[in-house]
This record gives structure tokens, sequence and C-alpha cells, in this order.
């Protein structure tokens, strides 16, 4: 291996949406920030709302991506961050506490012992714990503490946010990734991941909710005072918006698609009434015209669907009155024209449009800093995070992640991999590891 090369200073991540599934991956700069040194993006095949259902159709779609990917980069790519989503997804609150015994200083095995409780909670069955995100820690009397290591006391309790998923539909993407020759480090709620790369410091002190609207589902993160309060999966995305298009209009997915990027709003009563598109007819028929106003109508209500579960999820946070810093919208579909403006007139709160350019180093061969790479360069973001909290550090040669030099190309044979979920339980000790806590 070429000493000048240190597989400790990469992370790969696959993106598996609806739409699209992009393969990346990120190099980690003496500053701090990241530099994507490659990425590929595929046509999404098998997935729907954000779940695998047909697992060799979408792995002919991983692989499209892993490989191109490879050759942009000249690496061999190993281990791998991947992101999960879906309707499957849902949070619950609970509460831990823990009395301490032979000593009266809270220490970081004391931590890793509540956090591990927090494991072992009864939940439905065929679901397995994805994350558990410390909100704050009471100790002794003292409650808001966020890191209660070193403070002196006789019982330590935790609020916790837990983020819950379907047993199968992991082990379904494990099973496509596993069969691409990958082996997953670990599974990366997408919205965290998303709001990692697109929100600030200031911004989730002051109480702001992340927005991603991908092709299959909106992914929702509501912040305040730093900590992560609540996440969402609601099962609508563009996809929905296009599929309307398409039957109100009487026109082919491809040419709904056009229209909405195009031509589309989401405010029908700016649009212009006297502007048509024309469209061709399908073998030889007849032309069709279609009016911006009639196609931003369609558009804004559904659009307005979308935006009242927003609100109804705010609500259940209990933080819809603390978000100062309003709601960031990111991922594809909040490109739609004038979409900020409807959130904004909706929900009474402000809007803009996040793009994932905080962390990274500035590109220049492609423009990676678009909304719709936001889940992707939050999930590198995410490992090296990860890396690092398991003791995995800058320019070792030992990294979890292996990549090395192409040469040439081999024929990669398919390894025996563990089970991604029995090794869920072995990394509870990191588990204090959403910066979110900031602890």
């Amino acid at each position: 291996m070429n000493k000048e090369f240190n597989p400790g200073d990469y992370v790969a991540a696959i993106d598996i949406g609806t739409t699209k599934i992009v393969a990346i991956v990120g190099q980690r700069q003496a500053n701090g920030r990241v530099k994507i040194v490659g990425m590929s993006k595929t046509a999404s095949r098998g997935v729907k709302r954000g779940v695998v259902l047909n697992i060799e159709e979408s792995v002919n779609s991983i692989q499209q991506a892993i490989e191109a990917v490879q050759l942009k980069t000249g690496m061999i790519l190993d281990d791998v961050y991947v992101g999960i989503a879906g309707q499957h997804i849902r949070s619950i609150r609970n509460r831990g506490s823990l009395f301490l015994d032979n000593h009266d200083e809270i220490r970081k095995e004391d931590l890793d012992k509540l956090l591990a409780d927090m494991y072992k909670i009864p939940i439905d069955v065929g679901e397995e714990i994805i994350h558990v995100l410390p909100q704050n820690f009471i100790v002794d009397n003292e409650t808001g503490v966020k890191n209660p290591i070193g403070i002196a006391g006789r019982r330590l309790e935790g609020n916790f946010h837990i983020v819950v998923g379907q047993v199968s539909t992991m082990k379904t993407i494990e099973k496509c990734v596993n069969r691409c020759g990958l082996r997953i480090n670990n599974l990366i709620l997408e919205p965290l991941a998303s709001a990692h790369a697109v929100l600030t410091d200031d911004e989730m002190e002051a109480g702001v909710v992340l927005v991603d609207i991908g092709g299959g589902t909106t992914d929702l993160a509501v912040y305040y005072d730093g900590i992560i309060r609540h996440t969402a999966v609601i099962p609508f995305g563009g996809n929905v918006v296009t599929d309307d298009i398409k039957e109100g209009c009487a026109l082919l997915h491809r040419d709904a698609e056009d229209l909405k990027v195009k031509y589309g709003s989401a405010l029908g009563d700016i649009a212009p009434a006297d502007k048509v598109v024309t469209l061709p007819g399908i073998n030889g028929r007849e032309a069709k015209e279609i009016s911006f106003k009639s196609l931003a109508y369609i558009i804004q209500s559904r659009m307005e669907e979308i935006i009242e579960i927003i609100s109804f999820e705010l609500e259940a946070s209990g933080y819809a009155d603390k978000l100062a810093a309003g709601i960031v919208v990111t991922g594809g579909g909040s490109l739609l024209r004038h979409l900020p403006q409807l959130m904004k007139f909706k929900t009474g709160l402000d809007v803009k449009i996040g793009y994932p350019f905080e962390s990274l180093q500035a590109e220049k061969e492609e423009d990676i800093n678009h909304p719709m790479y936001s889940t992707s360069i939050g999930l590198i973001l995410k490992g090296f995070e990860y890396n690092d909290r398991k003791g995995i550090k800058v320019k070792m040669v030992d990294a979890s992640i292996k990549i090395e030099p192409l040469l040439d190309m081999p024929v990669r044979k398919k390894k025996k991999n563990s089970g991604f979920l029995d090794s869920v339980k072995n990394t509870i000790s990191n588990i204090f590891e959403e910066d979110d806590a900031k602890m």
C-alpha cells in the first residue's frame, strides 16, 4: 500500500433512495473539512417510499453506483455507511435511571450502562432499535444536565429519544449491500444525516426543523437547544406530486416529471393564466396543452397535504412554538418553485433552502453542493464521527473502512459478512454518539 494513502482519512456511504442511489466517498482534510473525492448517481429500481421491495433490482442499481464511484476514485470499497428511512420508522421517548453503588462521581461507564439499558426496553415484535439519542440528564435533583460525566451524585436519570425500525427492512438493506461485496458499518437515520449536513449549531440551538423532501418520503428532524427532539418519516414525497400531474393531465410519467421540474410551481394563484406548455401526443396523437395555472394548482394541493402532516408532527413534538430558526427544507423536492413561500404561509415559520456547504471543501470537478445530496453528504460526515468514536484515528492504516488504490480492477469475491443487526448491540458504548446531544 502506498504510504501516502491513509484509509483512515476516507469514508464511503450509500444513499438508497426511491428515485436515485448515490455512492459517495469523502476525504477529511487537514483543516477538518470534508472533500468529496468521488460520487456516482444511478436511477433507483426496486425501492418504494424508502423501502427495498425488489432485492434483485436494488442490487443491480447499487452495484452500478459502486462500480462507477470505484472507477472514478481509483479505490476499492469494503465497508460503507448506509442511510435508512421509510414509513416503518417510528420514534418513542423513554426515561431510564441508574443508582451509583460504589462511587459518587458519574463516569463514562455509568452512561454506557444507562444507554445499554435503553436497548432492552420492550418494543413491538419484529422491530429493532436503530438509535438511542440522549436528550438530557437528571443528577439527583439537578435537572437539565447535558453532560453528567464528572458530576457528583448518587442517582442518574436520562431522557432519551429512541428511533425504531422493522428488522425485516434492515435485513433486506443489509442483504442488498452484502450481495455487492460490501459490509455495512452502520445504518444511519436519513433525517439525522441530512440535518448534520445542512444545519448550523446556531440553528439547532435556537430551534429548527429540518424537512428533507425526497422522491418517496419526506424526512423530518426537530432540534432545540442543540438537542434532537423529534424525528419522523412521512410516506409522501416528490413522486406523489408527479403521479398527481400524470393522472390530472393524462400524461406519461416522464412528461409529468419534466413538467414539474421545468414549469411547476407550488402557488397556483401567482402562476400565469395565459401561459401554456405544449406536449407532443403519444405515437402521433394530437398534442396536449397544459396551463401553467392548472399545473400549479395540482402541485399546490399535494404540497399542502404534505405540509399539513409536517405541522401535525411539529405539534406532536411539543416544540412547534420554540422554533426560532424556523424550517430548513432540503432534498430534491425543495427546489420546487415557490415552495418556501407556501410553507411559510401555511406554517407561519421562516423557511429557507438548506445546502450542504458548511462542512465541505470547495469542489471543482462537480457541483456536489446541491440539496438533493444533503443526505449523502450527511452520511459521510456521520461516518467520520462514528469512526472517531470507535477509536479509528485519522491517518491510521488499519481502519474499519478499508479502501485500497485501484491498480487492476479485480473480480470481487463475496465475503462472509457478520450480521449488522447483531453488531449493533456491540457498539452501545458509542451510542453517546450523536453530536446532536452536544455533550
